[in-house]
């Protein structure tokens, strides 16, 4: 059966540095797909509204069809902040394609997540007002049941890719 992992989490909780750092520990031995939910849907300036995430949903679900039809393809990676209901419709319906699902949420300290806000003010949408917004989620986040938790505080990025691979292989 195919591995496909979740990385969920807040913000600025290191969700994508995480999960292309999986891919390609992972590819060194088998094929792996990354996907990254918040790039499925590329609109200029970037939108987080409620259209764009059953868009992003579809998009995903797409890929990841596709993704199981190519045999060689051993692991998908998914990285993309989601509640608990979307979580479980990507997990009923991946596993409709032959994947083992595997959920981990990242969290991170206030203090952790702020730096890295500061040190990745690339985006458009890296303002003051969705920092507060990240920070108020990871409370969120944390009082969830459905997932593995890995805090990335005081980790390296390669620690914690290890440890997500390590506990998929071994789960």
């Amino acid at each position: 059966m195919k591995k496909y992992i979740i990385i969920n989490g807040s913000m600025c909780s290191g969700k994508s540095t995480i999960g292309k750092r999986i891919a390609e520990l992972l590819g060194q031995t088998e094929f792996t797909a990354f996907i990254e939910g918040d790039f499925v849907v590329e609109l200029h300036p970037h939108v987080d509204y409620y259209e764009t995430k059953s868009m992003q949903m579809d998009n995903i679900l797409h890929m990841s069809k596709n993704y199981s039809r190519f045999n060689k393809c051993e692991s998908v990676v998914l990285s993309w902040a989601m509640g608990e209901d979307t979580v479980k419709n990507i997990i009923f319906e991946i596993s409709k394609l032959d994947y083992q699902p595997y959920h981990f949420i990242l969290t991170c300290n206030e203090n952790t997540l702020t730096a890295r806000w500061i040190k990745d003010n690339v985006n458009d949408w890296r303002t003051d007002d969705n920092l507060n917004i990240a920070i108020g989620m990871l409370s969120g986040f944390n009082k969830r049941t459905d997932c593995i938790f890995i805090d990335t505080s005081d980790l390296s990025i390669d620690a914690v890719a290890e440890e997500i691979i390590e506990r998929v292989q071994y789960v």
